[in-house]
Order: structure tokens, then sequence, then C-alpha cells
């Protein structure tokens, strides 16, 4: 048949790009051996033998050439070729690559050494039936091949469509054909199966064959023609099977095609694979002097003879109207597409893609020696003696675990009988089919996989990264309006709005928050043992002086509003002795606190290895909890003492009083100590510390701006209310 040429072309052009591909097997040489089996059980099993003897002496299990050993076959495109090669190849250990039908293949040992190029008709079969649903056919016929692999068809295909609702006008085998059949006999047979498929009131006919089975369709129907059938019964569709190939053979090129016009068939994924048409165009018998099979396939496709051939094509013999001589200027792609298809059909496409297998596979096979050649010493891993047919087999209850994973024993089930179970958290294993997990060492982590130790990266709030660098530009730039703000009190001391209110206290609160901005840049760097000691003690000090500041303000206000009353002894308490014990007192209480943390929980430098995965966080260990809470929570108290009293005097009448402002300053600054308790110890690493820098500058901005921008604003740009007439009548 001609249309086989075009699995052998390509091969041919699979090979050809093999050998042009420097990537893919660059010191390997891909060459073939082309048997032929005639469709024919002896000659498949004589050709499989062949592959075992020493080249042109035919003496099985015997084989001399070992320059010529096969690495694999491919196979096809019936199945009665590989069920018979398999007998002889699977002993061997021969892989075998089918690009045809998919048999019914019963014995395992064989199975192992199959691959199948071409789909699994099992799949079809499903497809088959819900196309007949579909269109609710379900009165057909069937016509079949009889060979081994339709008995599978029939025995279980055919019913599981019965229990679906299909049901069978008729269910006919082809009549068999062999060397010593009786031709009137099978011509009669023939002649008697198209009565009954003709006759039948079925409209649909499944047609399920193999490669070359079409060619007995068109005779089955060619014989419709010269019988006294009715006309209209001859509408039949005719469903076909993938594996069934529109081919014909020399004397049918010139039969009616009509059938073919309303057929069904099931299509195989093909490709047309660059270059391929421009590879068969350039086949011809002049020029392809190697090709033993070309001139045999000219002759026959172009019923044609070559007058200087010695060995006529059998084909060419038995054409008794071949009468022309080939000229040389025949054309391929102007044959019918029954005698030969210039695009890459489905079988062809499954040849091609055989041949591929086959390089890759010998790719992995020799980039795996190469990773596995001996060393110098002369230690383990030599795999130079790998046989052509392994992945190496494997005898295993279960499927080994690979890294990440480790064995936990199946209940009821022998020891070597395991699942496999990702690792623990925190828990890695680098090896297949480790029993346990283990640990990484303290200074790394498990990667995602859990089949590694990554070192863990040493992370610390710096000056170098953004979130650094913003946080001291906002402290410095806190510190610097601070100190201008200081120095327009200073400079404008004597003016009534910066005397209202002692201005002593505004000096020692501005120094306050002076110091308070500037201790935020204590918890930026590397933490040192000087750095720990001091930025909590540091910051719980002055900020506890600030706010005392603050109180000694709000009850300046309103003692002086109690002794401003007739016969007020409150007068005695009113002056600076006052607010500098009340600044005095509350400091101090702070500094005892502290200096306790100091002497019995001193802070210092830690090595956090455990609180952010991947990271191995610097930071300052406070010594004591306990003691840092007291120490906020003691300047907590002293914010909400001065928040109380403020608010219950922001409406006393008094000139320029800043308990308003305070009450302000105040809330603000337990709204951002009380949010900052919670979120303190929701973060890690360098944004904790981060947050706390931020509820540093965020509370003492909060204060500045509340008590001493007002009052800036008035001595800068109001001055005109900067004045004692406007006090009293303010204050009125």
């Amino acid at each position: 048949m001609t249309q086989i040429y075009q699995h052998i072309l390509a091969l041919v052009f699979a090979v050809k790009e093999i050998s042009e591909n420097p990537q893919l097997l660059p010191n390997i040489t891909l060459g073939f051996d082309i048997y032929n089996n005639y469709f024919h059980p002896v000659q498949t099993i004589q050709a499989s033998m062949e592959l075992l003897s020493t080249q042109d002496r035919f003496i099985p299990n015997y084989k001399c050439d070992t320059q010529n050993n096969p690495v694999a076959v491919i196979g096809g495109p019936n199945s009665n070729i590989y069920l018979h090669m398999a007998t002889i190849l699977c002993m061997y250990k021969i892989p075998q690559l089918i690009y045809g039908s998919t048999p019914d293949v019963n014995n395992k040992a064989e199975d192992v050494f199959f691959h199948w190029m071409f789909p699994n008709g099992a799949h079809q079969y499903y497809g088959l039936l819900r196309l007949l649903r579909y269109f609710r056919w379900v009165w057909i016929g069937v016509i079949y091949l009889d060979v081994d692999i339709e008995k599978t068809f029939i025995h279980n295909v055919l019913p599981m469509f019965s229990q679906n609702g299909i049901c069978f006008d008729f269910i006919q085998s082809l009549p068999k054909m062999s060397s010593t059949i009786d031709i009137t006999k099978y011509v009669n047979e023939e002649i008697e199966l198209c009565h009954v498929v003709m006759r039948s009131t079925a409209t649909v006919v499944v047609f399920h064959g193999e490669f070359q089975t079409t060619m007995r369709l068109r005779s089955l129907l060619h014989y419709a023609e010269f019988e006294e059938l009715p006309v209209k019964t001859k509408g039949k569709v005719w469903i076909m099977t993938a594996q069934m190939d529109f081919t014909s053979d020399a004397y049918q090129r010139l039969w009616d095609v009509d059938f073919i016009h309303g057929a069904l068939s099931f299509a195989v994924h093909s490709k047309d694979m660059l270059g391929f048409q421009k590879f068969l165009c350039l086949r011809h018998p002049s020029i392809q002097k190697v090709d033993g099979f070309i001139g045999d396939f000219w002759e026959h496709a172009f019923n044609c003879f070559f007058p200087d051939r010695k060995v006529r094509g059998i084909c060419t013999v038995l054409d008794k109207n071949v009468e022309e001589m080939c000229t040389g200027t025949e054309k391929l792609e102007a044959l019918p597409s029954s005698v030969f298809e210039m695009s890459m059909t489905a079988h062809s496409y499954s040849t091609y893609n055989a041949v591929y297998a086959v390089a890759h596979a010998l790719q992995t096979m020799h980039s795996s020696k190469s990773k596995h050649v001996p060393g110098k010493d002369g230690g383990e891993g030599t795999r130079q003696n790998w046989q052509l047919w392994q992945v190496q087999p494997i005898s295993q209850c279960n499927e080994e675990c690979h890294s990440g994973y480790n064995q936990r024993k199946k209940e009821g089930k022998p020891y070597c009988c395991y699942d496999c179970l990702p690792c623990p958290e925190g828990k890695i294993s680098n090896q297949n089919d480790l029993g346990n997990c283990f640990q990484c060492p303290e200074d790394h982590y498990p990667n995602d996989k859990q089949d590694l130790c990554l070192p863990k990266v040493i992370t610390f709030l710096s000056y170098e990264e953004p979130l650094g660098t913003s946080l001291s530009i906002f402290s410095l730039s806190f510190s610097f309006i601070t100190v201008l703000v200081l120095g327009i009190f200073m400079k404008y001391h004597n003016t009534p709005i910066i005397k209202a209110n002692n201005r002593h206290l505004s000096y020692t609160l501005l120094i306050s928050l002076l110091f308070c901005f500037l201790c935020a840049l204590l918890f930026i760097g590397r933490p040192e043992k000087a750095t720990c000691l001091l930025r909590q003690t540091t910051f719980g000090i002055v900020f506890s002086a600030a706010v005392s500041c603050l109180l000694a303000k709000t009850l300046t206000v309103v003692l002086a509003f109690l002794a401003a009353k007739p016969g007020s002894s409150m007068r005695k308490w009113l002056g600076k002795k006052l607010t500098t014990s009340i600044v005095l007192a509350c400091s101090l209480t702070q500094v005892v606190l502290c200096s306790m943390w100091l002497a019995k929980f001193p802070p210092f430098p830690d090595l956090n290895m455990h609180s952010v995965r991947g990271e191995i966080i610097v930071e300052c260990n406070e010594g004591s909890d306990i003691m840092f809470y007291c120490v906020l929570g003691y300047m907590g108290f002293l914010a909400f003492v001065s928040f109380v009293v403020a608010f219950l005097a922001r409406k006393l009448p008094d000139t320029f009083q800043e308990a308003k402002s305070i009450t302000f300053s105040m809330l603000l600054f337990c709204t951002v100590w009380l949010s900052f308790v919670p979120t303190y110890l929701s973060t890690k690493g360098k944004y904790m510390v981060a947050m706390e820098i931020f509820s540093i500058l965020a509370s003492s901005a909060g204060v500045l701006s509340c008590i001493f921008f007002p009052k800036c604003y008035i001595t800068m740009i109001r001055p005109d209310l900067n004045k004692r007439e406007q006090m009293i009548k303010r204050g009125k």
C-alpha cells in the first residue's frame, strides 16, 4: 500500500532531523533497519528473529555483529504485527514502540516493554457511544475485521453498547483472507455480506477495522453496484474507527468515492511538521538511489513502469493495465489523497514521535552514564553496564519517600509498607526514604520544600535601610523644631504669653521633649550593651519629666483659680517650689524604677532566632518584661492624671491658661500608647522597634504642637495679641 510508504518517510525524516540537531545525541549516529512483515504472523515472527541474528545470516539467538544492536523496535500499523513480535522481543527485553491499534495485552510481563504511540482505543469507544446516543442512532449494524483485537471489541465493547440502549440489526465479520483461500468462495462471502448490509433497515453502520480495512470497505461497496439492490437502501452513514486510514489499492483508484461523503471517522491528533512536505517533494527515484522502496512505490502510485529496472514491483507485475513508462516528471502532490497524502497522517506522526522518544531515551541514558563514571580512586558509582531496556526495575510495597518527607508505618501492614508524610514544621529530610526528619541548626531554617537548610539572615533596624533612615530624619527634624521653639521662647521671654503659665516649666518641658526626640536614635542601629541599657530607661525618665511638667502646669492653673477667691489659703502653695517639687517627685519615682530595673534585670543584646522564619533578629532583651511594663505603666499613670486634671480645668476663666491644650495633648498621648501595647506585642523584629520609635515621636510631637505652636503663632504672627490689655480682655 502506498500510504505505508509515508510511514517510512516519516521515520527517515525524524532520523534526519535528529542527526542534524547538535543538542540531541551529539556523539551518536542513529540508524535503522526496515523489515516487511507483509501483514502476516509468520513473516512478523521471522523479522523479529532476524533482529536477533547476525546480519545476512539467519541463525536465531546467535549475533556476532555487535555494532548493529537494535535499541528499540517501532512496530505497526496493525495489531497482529506487535502481538506476534512481542513473543520474541520481550524475552530479550527490547523496548517496542507501537504506532498502530492498541491491543488488549494480557501478559503483564510483556506489557512492561510496550510504549503506545497511538491513543488507547477505550476512549474511542466511549466517544462512539456518546455519538450514537447524541443523534439517537440506536438501531445500527456492525462490521468488524476477524482478528484477535476485534474480539475485544465484540465481547467487551458491544455488550456495553447494549446496556446503554443501542440495538444491532446485524453484527458481521469481514471474510478472512489468506494465501490458500478459494477466491470464488471469498467473493461469494463478500457479496453475501453486501446483501446483508444493503438490505438492512439500519441507516448507521459501524465499521471497525485496522489500517488497511478501508480497502475492504471500498470493495464491499463496489460489489453493491453490480447487485440488484434498491437504490434508496444504499444511503448509509458509515462510522469508521481511528486506526483506519483512507487508503486504496492501485486497482481501486478509479472507483467511486461517494461513500466517503457523509461518513464519520474518529481522528487521531497529527501535525504538519515543518519541512516535511518539502522533504516529500524532494523524493524521486532518480535522486534517492539508496531508497529501496521508492521504485516500487513510484510504479504503484503513478501506474507506470521503469524499463531499466531489473526487478519489477509485485504490484506492477500484477497490474496488466500498466502500459506507460515513468517519465520522471511525476509529482507526488498530484496523486489523489487515497493513494498518497502530502500532509503527515496520524500513523506517520506516531512513527515520527516514536523515533524522537527513542532518541530522548538514549540521550537520558547516556547523560546518566556520564554522571556515574568511576573516580580515580575506584570508588562506587559505575553504572556503565546499563542495558538498553532499563529505567531500573523497582519492586517495592510503595514508592519511596522523596526528600522533604518521612516514613510513617501503615497500620496492619509489614514494616516495608509505609506512608510518606511531609516533614513537620521546622524540620527537613534531605535524602529519600528517611525514617525521621531532623531539625536544622539554630542559625539555619528549612526551605519551602523542606529538603534543605538555608542560613538565616541577620536583621536589625539599621540607619542604612529606608525605614531606619526615615525615622532618624523625623527624629532630628523634630529635635531641630524643638530647639527653634525653645529659642523663640527665650528671645521673647518677657512677653505676656510666654510669662503666663510659668515660663520656667515651659523651658523644662521643651528640654524634656528635645531629649525625647533624640532618645529615639538609641533604638536605631545594631543593639550594643550600652544602647540596650540606656534606651528604655532614658526614654522612661525623660518622658516622665515631660508629663510631670504638664501635670505641674495643670495644677498651677487650678491652684491659681482657687487662690483668686477672697480669703483663700491656696496662695501660699503658688510659686516655683510647688512646680519644682511636682516635677522632681514624679521624675525621681521613675528614676527609682529604672535604677531597680538596671540593678536587678539589666537589658542586654540578644539574638532571637525563632520569632521570624529565616531571620536572626539582633535585639535588646529587656531583661524583665514586668519592669518594662512598670516603667511604661507609671508614665501612662502620670499622663492619665494630667489628662483628668486638665479636662476638669479646661473651662476655668484664666488668661492664656493651657488646660485645653494639655487636655488635647494628653488625649493624643494616651491614644498613641494605648494603641502601642497590642501592636508592640503582635509585631516581631525590627518592625517592633520601629513601632516604639513611631510612638515616641508621635506622642512627643503631639505635646509639642498642642502646647507650643499656638503660643509661637501669637508671638511670631500676631504680636498684637501678645499684650497685657488683650490678656485682661480675653480673661474676662
